[in-house]
C-alpha cells in the first residue's frame, strides 16, 4: 500500500510539473491562480521555520533565552534593512552563534 501511494504521488507530480513546463502545451494560468498561487511560497516557508523556532523537546518554548528567536530575528532585521541574502544569513548565524555561546 505504502509503494503504491509512493508510485502515485510520483505520478501526480510529474503531471502537475510537466503540465506547466512543456511549453507546447496550450495550459495556461489566469491571473487570479498566479496571485493566489504567489502566497504559497511564503506559506510554506512559515509552516517550515516556525515549528523550528519555537517547538523544543515536544514543547513551546517563547523564552528570551531561545537562541532561534535571536538568529530569526536578526536575520528578519538584517533582510529588512539590507535585502541581500548573504547579509541575512550571515547575521542570522552570527545572532544565533552569539545567543548559543552566551546562553541568552
Amino acid at each position: 500500500m505504502i509503494a503504491v501511494t509512493i508510485v502515485l504521488l510520483a505520478c501526480i507530480t510529474f503531471g502537475t510539473r510537466y503540465l506547466f513546463l512543456e511549453g507546447r502545451l496550450p495550459v495556461r494560468l489566469g491571473s487570479n491562480i498566479k496571485l493566489f498561487l504567489s502566497y504559497s511560497g511564503p506559506a510554506v516557508l512559515t509552516a517550515i521555520t516556525m515549528p523550528i523556532l519555537f517547538v523544543h523537546q515536544h514543547q513551546l518554548d517563547t523564552n528570551i533565552a531561545n537562541p532561534y528567536l535571536w538568529g530569526a530575528l536578526a536575520a528578519i532585521t538584517a533582510a529588512y534593512i539590507t535585502a541581500n541574502i548573504y547579509w541575512t544569513v550571515g547575521l542570522g548565524i552570527l545572532a544565533f552563534a552569539a545567543a548559543s555561546y552566551l546562553n541568552l
